[in-house]
This record gives structure tokens, sequence and C-alpha cells, in this order.
């Protein structure tokens, strides 16, 4: 078998230097594949499939041969006769991740497939060999090759994963040459079975002459790709290449259309050997779209087939040659649009071709509509011919960008720095680099170092190979010689690297790039710096002098390009540059040039250039910039002049450098202009106070302003567009309105002339001017509100003296014009113009017209809905569109219906037989409507953006609605199929809008949470899960609950006791412990307090926290008591209430003890293992709901699992990526993403969430006590939620967001600096983030929990709903990780868990009326439920993390999923269920599975003896309880027995036990020295 190359590329994050890796298999490789989310990778050798690491370590084997078989054995083999052992080469390697399974067809059994663990290939999931041929897939000949892509297939109601297999012609195959492989079983279908039967590619007898050789399949947006060598006709046995392309989702391959390949002149490389797909970068792009190219414009990012090729008749020649895939996609078009309406032809020659038919006749004879065939049949169709080629004559030619000697076997592509590299793999085995350039060379055949990898396959080893050498290369020299685009110089590093690697290779000659072959090495110069006035020689040490050019020397010596200089070679090793003055050298006299080099003598090291920045000195410059400077300047203030230090010119009119401290207080000087206020315009006399110009012996002094701060230009027309606003101007602008200018200028600009007046103060404003009202209609009651439009309005509310509507008064709401309209007389006219009268009597009037009508609902579609809402509805009728669509409510017997949305409709008949909605155009009056939906019977239409034009007076008094006109373009002799054609469109619609974007959402938003959660991963690898400490996880179980929260005494530890009593407290608390660790004296205690009436729930849950803490130093005991209390409530519930009630809720001291206990003994196992999964869990769900919109207000968002969460609003956005600077930090910037939706206190929170990854949420600086500044350029703004430039709408007000302020990614510096400032959101109940209330009538009943709220979430439509399910299938690998991670008892398991687990099964023996339901439900009560959903709940009870609203309410979703799981009453879900059933309703099954397994798995689990148990809670004590406030617990204990002292010493007394303790005295004794509690002592 010949030797070949198989090349695939893949990215390391590392570029480290290190020895070849490599795998010997035993026999020979025949495919590669890996699976690029886990790394592996996957070798089909014959008779072996290898699972190999990243780095070719062997992680498992599966044997697949030698088998019993022969070539014409029908499987199974045992049911054949002569048989023999034959190997089995491996045909097809696929990676299906989707469910985790390797597709493996070989080829013996007639080429039948088998599904191996991606995880284990050892694991055989699937094999059938007992189904037929169609089962059979690969071929059993050697020489027949196969390739296969993943692809998807939709039915009418279901979408399944698939395989399409390219195979060519063996003489025992079938003639399948393209087919459709389902991986389920479906119907009537099974695994592996062709489900597609196309009679033109498959079971044909023409295929065999064809001699198909297939090399690559490819899917590329919604297309597939394979790419092949055939012969033309079946006559002639020289082979052509071929690229065909099908539909992805077309069910009969109808599209199936071959294009003609051509390689090199006169298509010498005529037989393709390899292809790869790939971008080809912005230089190769270029060179693609050159005056000469064929190709048209290519772009950077467009896809290029890259195919390496070979003459049929000349092994030993090959060639690369590229086709831009949108290249070939026009011309298929071509192909198809001649044959379905030119007859076949372009340009008048026949240009289609059928093949694989013994059709001879025509069979492009119809002629259709180019344009509406490829739209509606892009696809093909039955009556359409198919399969379609292309003549020769039309093939897609291309040159040979680089040919070779020797066959070509393999190709690869990558990109570097905007460079594309080839590499080519040989039949030799070897790997040839060629950077792909205008002029393509090859510059090695040596494999290199940075880890984009080649998979180097020699029969029968494979061998991992870098493909670049920079680090090797130790001098500039070596480097640029190699010539590889991946490498260059880093000059102030002193390294070869890539681009990427050097950092300041952005700057000017800071990196070297290795194709250029320069290399510049300075060793030092003398003077380091020079005046550009003065002539003096600069000398300059190089290395390697002899091999630079002079005009390179010449780039460096030019001093910044303002002197001319000249060179002179005084030895190997300097260069000399001697400065002149030149005749235009004194443009620039004022310039100082400075020159500045690192001189650090090391071997091999490239010493860098510093220029430092010219100071630009001239004589409007002030003199203390000049005496001031670094540079050694002095100033002649006779001639007003900057120079250089001379110490021979001298005098009083010359300031020496930093003569003086401070130097500039010599130098003459101007301050305090007056006016400081200038118009544009006018000119204006500016007078300065004078300092130090006694100097000067002149007294007229000339100057030019440069416009200081001090001095402010303005312009009255800027924001004054009208003359109220031109009136409302500051007075000290002494802005008017000029008449006859119509313009607000400054006062002394406008003469008396223009303006009519001599005193322009007094000049009236124009009359209002109306240019428009919205809404147009309103209800006869009124009560809606309208805005009026237009100028000269007045600027205040108190401007407008009155508004009328159609005559009628309307009352005037806010500062813009903006007035409720009260209800009108029925018996006066109902329309009528608008008038606003402002101050001084203006009025102006509308010439558009308001009308009064009232809406009429005529009929109500569908009739009925569930009783659960959700029923989206049409409304019809006359006048639905009076009012603004806020103005609309719509009430369904009594229940309130959110409006989504007024259309227009026409009834009639047969719309849907005479046109399409994109054929009809309808009209209200003259302005045009869009179609939205056309029914046979109904027309939808969107009503227009504004009225039409009334024709004459009398239509403008005609109330009546505008007539709508509908014209139809129609179409003769239409097809009867069209009708079907369109009903199957739109049903494909629907499915493609519920099926299909959901599930591609699912899986693009999993790969995206994926990538994005490496990081996490990495992180979690390094220890970095914010674990609370023992103490605080305690302290957040037990008493962050509690009424008091984070402020509990037992979190604070803080008790208010005196100090002269703190020795005399702490000594009788000391007694008290003792006192309880009386089992006597705790068993009347607990019960004493549970008999007392007001002892209620929550003094229960927290009575019993406190008595954790205060035992925790002897756990063993406090089981003793937690047993003895749960004996006795499980007789209470066995005998006298429903046993399966125990443990349902914390009624009892003894409930909550367990729930402690369980939390206590559970803390190890959740750092060990459980911890980790729910915190990937945690971050999935915070990073999802964070990609999306989040309401900062209504604590809702886009990605949620929680349907009352959920942002019901398309909210536009886009991701933006700041570059953030944390004073106090350092230096660096961190990129932080965004959305521009975000408010800015949720940037803030994002930015510390990136900027402090590393460090817990404790740690972290809060969002009030950082302030964020953008700088987006040498000046900074300070942002925050609410500023005076926040928007107003109505009476609400809009939380500011990035986009208001319109910040970008493109000009972005973030500032965060901790600073003690409150966060702007204030309390003010009228503020809105993404959506706004209604009207505030609507928030009230909201906050009170309204009818009408929870109608809202109701009404969400059903493509909001779906985020759910995305949201859903995104996060799914983590929820199930999780759940496994807590119930899987082949793991390790808790003892306290396998303890108590046996404890309820001990009991459950010893009651009659106990059976397996119960003790299920008391096992779920007492662990699932009791303490793993309050930390699925609650992931800060265990991790230093914030839990947001939002992020609570997937959570809560996802905690209620685990409740059902564990679970034995089924849940029959209907349509009315809630969403959040629903969601998981698929899942529930194989939860409880697992919950049952669970429980079967620990019950069948060695038992944990009582001395076991005793002494892993002994290690608990001894490990925590010093770090636990014991004395705050026992301090807070004696509250309640003080509260209930009296029946606590009744109860006590009665005890005989207690009694012969004296259990009482020493109560007593403590209750005196605790409180000085009178007793009987």
């Amino acid at each position: 078998m010949a030797s070949w190359v198989s090349l695939l590329l893949f990215l390391f994050c590392k570029s480290v230097v290190r020895a070849q890796e490599e795998f010997t298999s035993e026999t020979p490789i025949n495919n590669v594949v890996q699976d690029t989310q886990t790394g592996r990778i996957y070798l089909g050798a014959v008779n072996s499939i290898y699972q190999l690491g990243p780095s070719l370590q062997k992680q498992a084997r599966a044997e697949t041969g030698p088998k019993e078989d022969s070539r014409t054995c029908t499987p199974p083999a045992s049911a054949c006769q002569d048989t023999k052992p034959m190997p089995n080469l491996n045909k097809l390697l696929l990676v299906h991740p989707s469910n985790g399974t390797l597709i493996v067809c070989g080829s013996r059994y007639r080429g039948i497939c088998s599904l191996l663990n991606l995880t284990n290939v050892e694991q055989q999931i699937y094999y059938l060999d007992t189904k037929g041929e169609r089962t059979y897939v690969a071929s059993i000949e050697d020489n027949v090759n196969v390739v296969g892509v993943m692809s998807t297939y939709k039915n009418e109601e279901d979408t399944f994963s698939v395989f399409v297999v390219g195979k060519g012609y063996g003489s025992a195959d079938s003639t399948k040459l393209i087919s459709t492989r389902i991986l389920q079983d479906y119907g009537d279908w099974v695994v592996f079975e062709s489900i597609i039967e196309a009679s033109t590619v498959q079971t044909t007898p023409f295929a065999p002459k064809y001699l198909h050789d297939f090399r690559l399949a490819f899917k590329e947006g919604d297309f597939i790709y394979f790419l092949f060598s055939r012969t033309l006709d079946g006559t002639d046995n020289k082979n052509l290449t071929f690229v065909s392309r099908l539909c992805e989702n077309d069910p009969h391959y109808y599209s199936h259309t071959e294009l003609q390949l051509n390689c090199g002149p006169n298509n010498r490389y005529n037989k393709v050997q390899a292809a790869y797909v790939a971008s080809p970068g912005k230089e190769l792009a270029r060179v693609l779209s050159g005056s000469s190219s064929m190709h048209g414009k290519v772009m950077s990012w467009d896809k290029v087939l890259f195919m390496v090729a070979s003459p049929d008749e000349d092994d030993n020649d090959s060639a690369l040659c590229m086709y831009p895939l949108n290249i070939i996609n026009e011309q298929l078009v071509d192909i198809i649009s001649a044959c379905y309406s030119d007859s076949g032809k372009i340009s008048g020659f026949p240009a289609v071709d059928i093949p694989y038919s013994s059709k001879t006749d025509e069979f492009c004879t119809s002629k259709i509509s180019v344009s509406d065939t490829l739209e509606l049949y892009k696809c093909g169709a039955d009556f359409l011919p198919s399969p379609l080629a292309s003549k020769p004559r039309f093939a897609l030619k291309a040159d040979a960008m680089w040919t070779t000697q020797g066959l070509l076997t393999a190709v690869a592509v990558a990109v570097e720095n905007d460079h594309t590299v080839a590499f080519l793999g040989n039949s030799q085995g070897e790997v040839l680099k060629v950077h792909l350039t205008a002029m393509p060379n090859m510059y090695s055949k040596i494999p290199g170092v940075h880890f984009l990898i080649i998979f180097h396959v020699l029969t029968p080893q494979i061998t991992k190979v870098p493909v670049q050498t920079c680090l090797q290369q130790k001098d500039c020299q070596s480097c640029v010689e190699l010539r590889d685009p991946y490498c260059g110089w880093c000059v102030l590093e002193g390294r070869c690297t890539r681009r990427s690697e050097c950092r300041r290779a952005e700057e000017k000659n800071g990196w070297l790039w290795s194709p250029k072959h320069q290399c510049v090495k300075i060793i030092s110069f003398h003077p380091p710096n020079l005046s550009c006035k003065k002539t003096q020689k600069v000398q300059s040490c190089f290395s390697s002098l002899s091999s630079l050019s002079s005009s390179l020397f010449l780039s460096f010596c030019s001093l910044l390009l303002f002197l001319s200089l000249s060179l002179a070679l005084q030895n190997t090793n300097s260069l000399e540059c001697a400065s002149h003055k030149h005749s235009y050298l004194h443009v620039f006299r004022y310039f100082l040039c400075v020159l500045s080099c690192v001189c650090v003598l090391l071997p091999n090291y490239v010493f860098g250039i510093i220029f430092l920045p010219s100071v630009l000195i001239s004589v409007y410059f002030r003199c203390m910039s000049c005496v001031a400077s670094s540079w050694g300047c002095q100033w002649n203030t006779h001639v007003h002049t900057c120079s250089d230090m001379n110490d021979a010119v001298a005098g009083p009119s010359i300031i020496k450098h930093r003569q003086v401290s401070p130097p500039e207080a010599k130098c003459p000087q101007f301050e305090n202009p007056d006016p400081g206020l200038i118009p544009v315009g006018y000119k204006t006399r500016i007078s300065f106070e004078g300092i130090n110009l006694d100097l000067y012996q002149v007294k007229i002094i000339q100057c030019f302003v440069l416009f200081p701060s001090a001095v402010t230009l303005y312009n009255c027309s800027v924001g004054r567009e009208d003359c109220s606003l031109c009136k409302n101007a500051d007075t000290k602008y002494s802005c008017v309105w000029c008449a006859k200018q119509k313009a607000c200028v400054y006062e002394k600009l406008c003469n008396p002339d223009q303006q009519g007046s001599e005193y322009p103060y007094n000049t009236d404003c124009p009359d209002p001017l109306i240019t428009d009202i919205i809404p147009r209609f309103g209800p006869m009651q009124g009560g809606i509100s309208i805005t009026i439009k237009g100028s000269n309005l007045g600027i205040h509310r108190q401007d407008i003296k009155s508004i009328t509507v159609a005559g009628e008064p309307c009352v005037h709401q806010e500062e813009n014009v903006v007035c409720e309209i009260g209800p009108i007389d029925p018996q006066t006219e109902h329309w009528g113009q608008v008038e606003v009268e402002v101050k001084g009597g203006k009025r102006g009037t509308s010439s558009m017209y308001f009308t009064y009508r009232n809406p009429r609902p005529e009929a109500v579609k569908p009739s009925r809905g569930p009783k659960a809402g959700g029923t989206l509805i049409t409304i019809s009728g006359l006048f639905l569109d009076t009012g603004s669509k806020g103005d609309v409510q719509v009430t369904i017997g009594g229940v309130e219906c959110t409006v989504i949305s007024v259309n227009l409709s026409l009834q009639g008949r047969g719309f849907s037989k005479a046109m399409t909605n994109k054929e009809a155009q309808a009209f209200v009056g003259d302005v045009p409507c869009l179609v939205n939906t056309l029914q046979d019977d109904k027309l939808f239409l969107d009503p227009p953006s504004t009225p039409p034009r009334a024709r004459s007076r009398r239509h403008r008094r005609d109330t009546r609605p505008e007539l709508l006109d509908l014209t139809v373009r129609s179409h003769k002799d239409r097809r009867k199929s069209q009708q079907a054609e369109r009903e199957y469109e739109k049903v494909k619609h629907q499915l493609e809008n519920l099926e299909e974007s959901v599930r591609d959402r699912c899986k693009k938003e999993f790969t995206d949470l994926m990538i994005e959660m490496e990081d996490h991963t990495n992180e979690l690898s390094e220890g970095r899960i914010p674990f609370l400490d023992y103490k605080t996880y305690t302290d957040r179980v037990f008493f962050l609950p509690s009424k008091d929260g984070a402020n509990d005494v037992m979190i604070t530890g803080k008790l208010d006791i005196p100090e002269a009593r703190r020795a005399t407290v702490t000594q009788a608390l000391n007694q008290f412990s003792n006192l309880l660790n009386s089992k006597t004296f705790l068993i009347n205690f607990i019960r004493t307090l549970e008999r007392s009436h007001d002892f209620n729930a929550r003094a229960k849950v927290y009575f019993a926290s406190l008595l954790t803490v205060a035992l925790h130093g002897k756990l063993e005991y406090y089981t003793d008591i937690m047993r003895t209390l749960l004996l006795e409530l499980m007789g209470d519930y066995v005998h006298s209430k429903n046993p399966k009630l125990m443990l349902r809720r914390s009624e009892t001291v003894v409930e909550r003890m367990l729930c402690n206990w369980m939390s206590i003994c559970l803390y190890q196992f959740l750092k060990d293992s459980a911890g980790e999964p729910l915190y990937k869990l945690f971050r999935a769900i915070k990073h999802q709901i964070e990609k999306g919109p989040v309401d900062a207000r209504v604590k809702k968002a886009k990605y949620t699992l929680n349907d009352t969460g959920l942002l019901g609003d398309d909210v536009e956005y886009s991701v933006l990526t700041l570059q953030v600077l944390v004073q106090s930090e350092g230096p660096d910037v961190t990129s932080v993403k965004v959305l521009n939706c975000d408010t800015i206190s949720q940037v803030k929170e994002k930015i510390i969430e990136q900027v402090y990854r590393n460090q817990p949420y404790s740690q972290r600086p809060k969002v009030d006590s950082v302030t964020l500044e953008w700088r987006p350029g040498s000046t900074g703004q300070i942002l925050s939620d609410l500023d005076l430039t926040s928007q107003k709408e109505g009476r609400w007000k809009r939380i500011n967001t990035l986009a208001h302020y319109n910040v970008s990614t493109d000009k972005i510096e973030e500032t965060c600096t901790k600073k003690n400032i409150r966060n702007a959101l204030l309390e003010d109940d009228k503020v809105f983030h993404l959506v706004r209330p209604a009207d505030e009538l609507d928030e009230i009943k909201s906050k009170r929990g309204s009818i009408k709220d929870k109608s809202m979430t109701k009404a969400i439509t059903e493509i909001y709903l779906t985020r759910l399910l995305s949201v859903k299938g995104t996060l799914q690998q983590f929820v199930d990780d999780f759940f496994r991670s807590v119930l899987c008892s082949g793991a390790v398991v808790p003892p306290a868990v396998k303890y108590f687990f046996d404890f309820l099964d001990e009991q459950a023996l010893k009651h009659n009326n106990v059976d397996e339901e119960t003790i299920h439900i008391w096992k779920t009560n007492s662990l699932p439920l009791r303490f793993w959903v309050n930390i699925l709940k609650n992931p800060h009870f265990i991790f230093d993390v914030h839990v947001s609203e939002v992020v609570d309410a997937s959570l809560s979703v996802i905690a209620q999923t685990f409740m059902d799981a564990c679970t034995k009453s089924e849940h029959k879900l209907s349509r009315d269920s809630p969403s959040n059933k629903l969601l998981y309703a698929k899942e529930i099954s194989t939860y409880k599975k697992m919950v049952d397994d669970y429980y079967k798995g620990i019950r069948q689990m060695v038992p944990v003896s009582d001395q076991d148990m005793n002494t892993h809670l002994a290690e608990v004590s001894r490990s925590h309880t010093d770090k636990l406030n014991t004395q705050v617990a026992l301090h807070q204990l004696y509250q309640y027995a003080s509260k209930y002292y009296d029946g606590i010493i009744l109860s006590l007394e009665e005890d005989p036990a207690a009694q012969s303790k004296q259990l009482t005295l020493r109560l007593q004794q403590i209750a005196a020295a605790l409180e000085n509690k009178v007793t009987d002592l």
C-alpha cells in the first residue's frame, strides 16, 4: 500500500519547543479524525480503531478485524460459506459529538458500520448485521474511496442526525453514489439505513462507467458538497474533476448539480488528489482579486477550495489550484438557470449536461421565469430536470498556483498575520510548506514549532510535528533566513517569534517579518542627542554592517526626517552621519531632534532605538514653555524666539534655561481676558492684564489669541432653531430672534432695518406651527393623550395657555406638548383641527385633522382557549386603530389581554388561489399597505405609517373609512401544484421557526458556552473554586435565612455584654453547656418549647441551628439526641398520622436538626465531589443569562429557564469589548465583554467580575464603591445610571446604558476607580431599564400581584417561550453532570447518607404500615429535598459568590425539576401545565430512574457501623468546633430557656430522672448567675 500524508490543523495555546510526538500502529492507517471538543484523535487503521490523546498517547484500541468473511457473503457471516479471515480496512471515520459516538465503517460485511463510544472506543454502542442491503454503507473494495459529512434530516414532524456518504463503485457494492444514513431507529427505518431514494444517483446501471473517485465531503451554509473525479460520459477513461452540490434539506436529491473544475493550462492537472476548505487571508484574497484574476472580488473571510491535483498520465507532476466557494456557487446557479429558462444554453452554447442517464434528446426544454423559479425551486423539484452537470466548455478554470515534481496527496491551509501557508503532503511522506503569494514559494520541508499541528501519516505511523521553528533561531539573521511567514525578529526582545508573541510588534520595525529578509542591529550612537540647528558628526555603531544597505542607515540617521544627512563608512562596525544645514531647514528650526539609544552589550542580542518625542518651540509658544523644558533652551524677549543654550549670548533680554525657580517667573504673561464670552461672527476687542511687560521696549503689543480655556466662543443659533428657544437663552449671551433672518443671532448682528424694530428684544415670535399630531384618531369618551409636534410652541409648560382638539379643550400634561383629550358631545362634529395658544395670544392651527370615533370589534378568532391563557387571538372590526397601541386595552370576560399588534384586514374569497402575499399590492386611499398574511378568505395588512391624503374637501368631511384598493399581479398558465407548493412552504417555514431555530441555537449556544467555560474549567483545575470555609458555610446554611440575615448575631459573633459581667456570663454559659449535655435535660427542654403555642416554625428552625452549633463539639451526642427525637416523631406519624408526610416540612426541632446534620456531614463531599459540577452549573447559568439583555428593574432576562422571569420583548443589542484600566491595580488593560444595552451598574458588575475573577466575591469591590469613566480621547466622562442626560419617556425616566453614551469598541478605554460613592440608581419608582410599564396604574397593580401581571406572563408569545427550550438545551450537560454527581451510588457516597438511610430502613421494618413508597419518600425528604435542593437554590451557601435574582429564578426551575425527579407520583402534564414543568418533562423519567438506582445502590452497600459513624463525627468536631461561635450560640439558647423558664422547671420537676440529677437546681443556679433571676435558692 502506497505511503501517503493526511493533514489536520488545529490550534494549541502553547508555543514551546518540544520533541516530535508519534504513534506507531501495528497496521497501515487509513483515516484520521479529531474530536474538537476533547482534542482526542481517532485512527482508522486496518483491523483496529485507535483512540489517542492530544499528545498521541494511546488511550484505547478497538479490534475490528480480521473477520471471517468472503466477497460474496451477505451478512451475517454465520450464514455464509467459504469464509476466511479477511482484513478490515477502515473506510469511513466520523465524529458524532451530539450523542458521543464515533461512526466507524469498514470493508468487511459489505461495508456495515458501527457506533463506538467517543470516550472509550473499546465500548461498542451499536452494531447489527441482520438488516440487509439497506444498511450497507461502505465498500469492500480496497481501492474505492468513501467520504462522509455529518448533517441533519427533517421530515414533517422530527429532525434527525444523519451522515451523508459519497462512495465510488465497487463490483460487489451497491450503486448508491450518494446516500443519506440515519443514526437512529425511526418508524420502518433502522440505524444506518439509506433514507433517501433518488434514482439519478443511486441504483443506476451507468454508475460503473463513470469511475467515481471521491476525495472530500464538506458542508458550508445550507449546502453539502462532494469533490471527486470521474469520466465524462463513460466512453473515455480520462478523469475529470467535479464538485457537486446538494441542498442540505433536499429530501429527493433534486438539487444535485455538478460543476467541472479545470486546474492548470488546458486542464493539465485533471485528477483531484485531495482538498481543503478554508478562508484565504487578506493577502491571498488580494492576489485572488487582482486584475488578472478570473475569480472577481474575493474577501479574506470568504471560503476557498484549495485542491491538489495531478495529470492522469503523469504521477510525478502535481499542482495546487484554488476555487472561491462563492464563484463555484455562482457558476452552479448559472448552469441551473440555463437549464430552467434558456434551453440549457449560455451565450448560445450548450452548457448543461445530464449525467448518469441514457437520454439523448433535449432535456432542458422548459422556459420558466428564472427569478421566480430559482427563488421557489432553488433546491429543484420533481418536474424539473435533475441531476445537472456543466459541459466541459463551461468548466470553472483556475491557474496552477504552485506546481511541484512528485505526487501531492494531501493539503491543509492556515492563515498567519494575514498571510496564507499551504502544508502539502506528498507520496514520499514529506510535508512541504508553501507561502501563497503572487509568487508562491516553498520555504521548507522541515517540520517546525508553533503547534498548529500537522498529523503526518506514514504507513503505519502517525507523527505530530509543529509547523514553524521560530524560537529555535537565536539571532536575527537565522530568523529571517527561514523566510517563514510565521516568524519574525522581535527587535526589542531579541528573539525570533510569531508576531502575536512580540509585545511591541505593532510599532514600526518592532517586528521584522522573516520573508522580508531584513535585520537591523544597532549598538550605539554618539553623541546621544543633538540640536537640529547645529552641524556635528554623529557616530553610529552597528553589527553585521556589511550586510545592510546605506538606504536603511539613512532612515535611522535622518533624525525623524527633519535633517538632510550624508553617510560615511569608517570601519566595519561604525557609521558617521554628518548633518548639514539645508535650504528649507528654517521651516523646522524650532524643532529639537533627540536621538537616544539603548546600549547594552550582550552577545546575540539586537539593540533598539528609542525616539523621544520632538518638542515644537515657536514664537507663538509662550516663553514659559521654552525655559521650563528639559531640552536646554533660552528665550529672547526682544525677538520672541526660543533657541539653544548659548553662553555667549547674554543680557537682560535673555531668559536662561531654568534660570530662576520657577524659571517661567520672569516670562511675560497675559492673564484675565475681558470679556470672557465672544460671539461668533462679531469682531470683539479683548483686554488682558500683563505681567513682566517691562522687559519689552514697545508701547503697542499686538497679539494673536489662541483662545485659552478662559475665553468662550458661542453661537446663538446652535440649539435654538425657533424663536421660543431663542428667547429662552441665558441673557448673558445677548441672543435675539432676528425676524428678517429668521434665525437666532447675537443682538448686534441683527440690524434694526432687518428686525423691523429698534429694540430687537421687543420682537414677537411667529405664530406656533403644528407639523404633526400623534395619534390622529381617538375614542368618543376621550381619556387618551395626544402628542403635538411643531415649532414656536413655547419652552415651559406655562408658556402654553390652551389646547383645543376638534373644538374641545385638551388638558396639557407634560413639558412636551402632550395633552389629554376629553369626551366629545355625540351631537357635534366628530372631527376637526388642533389649535394651540401660547403666551401673547399667538395661535397655531394644524393642517391635519383629528377624528373622534369608537372602535367596533366584530369577530374574535379563535373563540375558545385554555384557562391557563397563552392563546394568541385575532380581533377584527372597524376603527380598531383608534388611539395608540398603548391606549388599547382588551378584556375577555373580565380578564385583560395583552395587545401584540394592530393590523388591517380585508375579507373576500379566493385570494390565495389568485396570488401570493408577495404578489398582492394594497392601498388605503393613496398610501400603500404591507400585506402581512394572505389566506383564502382574508388579507391581513399592516396599517399605513401615514394617513391617506384627502382628495377634496368633501372627502375630508367624510368620516367613513378610506376604501381599500387591492391590486394583484397575476401570472397565466399557473401549474396546479403551485398551491400545494405554497402550503408546503408555509409548513416548512413553521417548522424552521419552531424546530430549526431551537436546535441550531441550542447547538450554537452550547458550543459558545463550552468555549467560554474553558477559562472557568482551567480555574477549577487550579483549585480556584471559591469554596467557603466551614464556619462561613455553616453560618449561611444555619442562620442566613433568619429574619436578621447577615446581621444575625450568630454570623457577626458580637454579644453586648458589659465588661464587668463578662467573666460571670462566660462561666455561667459553660455551666449551661454542661447542662445541655444532659440528655434528660435537653429532651425536656425541647419538649417544653414545642408544647408552647408561641414557639412557631421560624423559632424551631432557629433554635435547632443554635443547638447544632452549641453541641458541635460532641456531634456523636448530637446524633443520639436526633435519633431519639426522630423515633418519637416516627411513632407519631406511623400510628396517628399519614406516614408519608413525615420529614416533609421543618415543623419540629428535630427535622431542622436533621437538615443541619446532613449539612455538616456532607460539607467535605461538596468540596471533593459535588461542588465542582454545581459551581460549573452556576457559572454556566450566570454566563448564559448575561449573554443577553437583563432588565435591571424588573429582573427579567432574555435567556432564562423561568418563564415568569423571561423578558418578553425583542431588545436590540450588540456585544462590546471594553478595554478596562483599573486604577491602583497596575498598568495592565483587561478586555471585558458587555452589552450596549447594559446599565452602568451592570457594566461595573461585569468589569469587577472579570478584573477580580481570581478573587472570591466577598473580597471584590462592591458596585457602589466604584466609578466608571469613559475615555474616548484625551478627556474622560463619568458614566452613571442616572444623570442630567437621562432620557424621559412621559413620566418615566430610562436608566442610562452604554448605548445612551454612544460607547463603542473602536474608541473605548475604561477606568474603574475605587471610591466610596453611592450607586446612581436612585430609589425612584419612575425609572425603567429595557421595558417601560404601560402606565402608573399597571405598575401599582403589578406590585400587588394583579391579574393583569399574571395574564401578561401567560401572554408571552410562543417565539419567546422557545428561548426557554434553547437555554435548557444549552445548559443540559451541566444539569446532567450535577445530577449525576449527587445521584450516583457507584461513586463515593458520604457515610452519613448510608448510615441514615439504613436507620430509616430498619425502622420501617418495625412497622407494618410502612411500604417501599413511604421509605422512598422518607429518604427523599431527608436528603434530596432537605439538603440538595437547599444548596442548589442557594449556591452562595457553599461558594463565595453572589446569586442575582435572574440566576436564582433559573436555579429554582432546576431545583423544582430535582424535586419532581425524587417523587414517586406521576406528573400528568398537559398544555395547561406550567412551562417550567413542561421544560424538563422529557428528562424527568430519566432522573427518576437515577434516584431509584441511587437508593437501591446505597441499600446494597456495606453498612456503616455506629462506631465508624461516631469516629467520623468526632473528626468533624475536632476539625471545626473551635472556629464556631459556640459561646454566642449558648447565650442565644439561654434566651429561650429564660423565656420558657417556668415551663422548663415544671417539666424537670415532674421527671424522676431529672429530679435524681438535680437538673432543676442546676438551671436555677445558671439563671441566677446570668440574669440575677430570683429563685427558690
